[in-house]
């Protein structure tokens, strides 16, 4: 690899970019892969499988060649909105599983340093929470606080923004208010079926260490069943 790859590759991962190193293991050639950029060489010919493989966040060797492409993508960002006790079990399942998560709750009596040690927390109201906060596609939201207040506007937020996942605690009843109060916001009903809601795969479980394991197993099986 080049020293050149390897100084790029350093830079790119501090700066927190998405990117691939593809190589070409018959000579040691490499070159540095961002989306809307164009390579050089025999790698040009192969772009639309590279893109493939980044897009998909594989690593692996195209097929009948010998270009490798590694790809580098920032942990899956899990905005958490509301301080509760679910939330200190969810978010210990979810740093084991490498998601990146920040803690949403204006409540600053509840969001405190000393409860979620080691965690961004933003003790904002979402709308000016989400400012300082970079969002995707690969984006997650799960609302925990039952206050149409402070979760209406986080999910208002995801479903304009398309995250990949979207989960709301409540029962059917409450849920069922939720969705008309979104119907009413002037959301369609197919975006509002996006929203995980009862929110988790139903495991049976009712204390707050089970509900975020029944949470955080949604989120892992929407991650593989969107390949991102």
């Amino acid at each position: 690899m080049k020293i050149k790859t390897i100084q790029e590759t350093l830079k790119n991962k501090s700066l927190k970019k998405e990117f691939a190193v593809v190589t070409n293991l018959s000579n040691g050639d490499s070159e540095i892969f961002v989306p809307g950029i164009n390579l050089k060489g025999v790698f040009s010919e192969y772009i639309s499988k590279i893109e493939e493989i980044f897009n998909s966040n594989r690593n692996g060797i195209i097929e009948n060649s010998e270009i490798f492409v590694q790809t580098f993508k920032n942990p899956i960002k899990v905005i958490i909105v509301g301080a509760v006790h679910i939330s200190t079990f969810l978010i210990e399942f979810a740093k084991n599983l490498n998601f990146e998560i920040i803690i949403v709750d204006p409540r600053s009596f509840f969001a405190t340093r000393e409860r979620f040690p080691h965690t961004k927390i933003i003790n904002k109201w979402p709308n000016e929470a989400f400012d300082e906060i970079e969002t995707n596609t690969r984006t997650a939201l799960v609302t925990l606080t039952h206050d149409p207040k402070i979760d209406d506007p986080a999910l208002k937020y995801a479903l304009k923004k398309k995250f990949f996942y979207i989960g709301a605690l409540g029962s059917k009843k409450t849920h069922e208010k939720r969705c008309l109060r979104l119907i009413e916001a002037g959301f369609t009903k197919k975006e509002i079926e996006t929203i995980n809601g009862p929110i988790g795969i139903k495991l049976g479980g009712k204390s707050p260490s089970e509900i975020a394991l029944s949470i955080i197993s949604q989120l892992v099986f929407e991650k593989y069943k969107n390949k991102i």
